[in-house]
């Protein structure tokens, strides 16, 4: 890969971060249930990254890089406990992805 493409993906990844900074309300079991992912699944994408290149960083500094700040804080002010709207829509959701 390239240098610029390389500063490219990474432009966009802080783009991604700072949307999902913006948008604390949208809750990671949504994440996960229209898109695959979360915000926990990113800071584990980061810490394999970081591993495969001799870095070590622990998942909980992982999640800080992720949510901007210590994860704990993050779950407190922000995390709601899942309707069961959301409960069912995501195990709908893994269902499909088996």
């Amino acid at each position: 890969m390239n240098d610029i493409a390389t500063e490219l993906e990474a432009a966009a990844f802080r783009r991604l971060l700072q949307h999902l900074h913006t948008r604390s309300d949208v809750q990671n079991i949504d994440l996960m249930t229209h898109a695959g992912f979360c915000r926990n699944c990113l800071a584990d994408w980061y810490r394999e990254a970081a591993e495969q290149r001799g870095q070590s960083l622990d998942k909980e500094q992982a999640r800080e890089i992720i949510y901007g700040e210590p994860f704990a804080a993050w779950k407190a002010k922000h995390q709601r406990e899942a309707s069961a709207e959301q409960l069912a829509a995501f195990a709908a959701s893994q269902k499909a992805h088996a």
